[in-house]
């Protein structure tokens, strides 16, 4: 299993949308990066669900991933933005994956906190300008930010379906 962090604005879709949902595909990611990064992703991947552009940023909750990565079906209708002319279904530049949420964090464990915790320290999430919605997390970080949210993974087993 390997651990993620998926970013998106709470405005947009936050981690309470996607529990409202129960499964939702990460899609509209174009960034050859991070797109890599979602074909990287197994189904039963953890990822952290991180709130960016918000007041505080951070980490809303724990998702895991249930599909891994498809072809992205936005990069086929000219009607949406994020439309891919050069896109085709015989060769699909982008991908996406499925996820459903496991745990929402009492609060959110701010970029503030991540920036004090040793596990992030070489983080590019951490760093000023990282801008990916995919990244990869160590095995550390993942459970330094759930300890930070007053987590165990004793708490995480229970809580998980």
């Amino acid at each position: 299993m390997r651990f993620w962090v998926l970013k998106s604005e709470p405005d947009v879709f936050g981690f309470a949308d996607l529990v409202r949902v129960g499964r939702e595909p990460w899609n509209g990611v174009r960034n050859y990066q991070a797109r890599n990064f979602l074909r990287e992703m197994r189904p039963g991947d953890l990822c952290l669900f991180y709130h960016s552009n918000a007041r505080p940023a951070g980490v809303a909750g724990v998702a895991r991933v249930a599909a891994g990565a498809y072809p992205d079906n936005l990069q086929f209708d000219a009607q949406n933005r994020y439309f891919d002319p050069k896109s085709s279904p015989d060769n699909p530049r982008w991908s996406m994956v499925d996820v459903e949420p496991l745990v929402a964090f009492p609060g959110v464990v701010p970029l503030d906190v991540l920036r004090t915790l040793p596990e992030w320290a070489d983080s590019a999430l951490t760093r000023k300008g990282t801008r990916l919605s995919v990244l990869p997390a160590t095995d550390e970080q993942f459970w330094a930010v759930l300890d930070a949210a007053g987590l165990s993974l004793e708490d995480l087993n229970r809580l998980t379906p």
